[in-house]
């Protein structure tokens, strides 16, 4: 079976050049996140390549670990593609899994996040559309921790 490929895009309250900024910030994932995300190892520059690890904490009910590749950005397009190297998944096993996030200014202070996922099943059956619903809930549960401490700190990433 072929991988699923999916889309969602959700609102923004702050810039996309500030929430840009933090994305690629990994290390601050401890604190941005705070409660969700207990600690980050990084393995490499930043750049493509470059090895992310996130110890997801037990009590937020994630209580796993993240890892992720960096495999392309384009600061001017605000435009960053990854894929899944490790995580746990409530919706099964992962044979693969990848992602593209974009984000597009909408205002000074708002954006639009767009997310692609292509993933599949490590035992080649089709996902769900409520596996799908909680891949995608998953990242922008994470990406509404991030605009939330943007908007409590309203000066950092400025």
């Amino acid at each position: 079976m072929a991988p699923a490929c999916f889309s969602d895009e959700r609102a923004v309250a702050v810039s996309a050049e500030r929430l840009w900024k933090v994305i690629l910030d990994v290390p601050a994932m401890a604190k941005v996140c705070a409660g969700f995300v207990d600690a980050v190892e990084v393995e490499g520059d930043g750049g493509p390549g470059t090895i992310n690890t996130l110890k997801l904490n037990p009590a937020a009910d994630a209580g796993s670990v993240y890892k992720t590749r960096l495999v392309t950005y384009d600061n001017a397009s605000y435009v960053l593609k990854s894929e899944v190297l490790e995580g746990q998944s409530k919706v099964g096993k992962l044979k693969s899994h990848s992602l593209e996030s974009k984000l597009e200014a909408t205002g000074a202070d708002s954006c639009v996040a767009k997310l692609k996922v292509e993933c599949e099943l490590e035992d080649g059956s089709s996902l769900s559309l409520e596996q799908k619903k909680m891949i995608v809930d998953g990242y922008f549960g994470m990406l509404k921790m991030i605009e939330a401490y943007l908007v409590a700190y309203p000066t950092e990433y400025a």
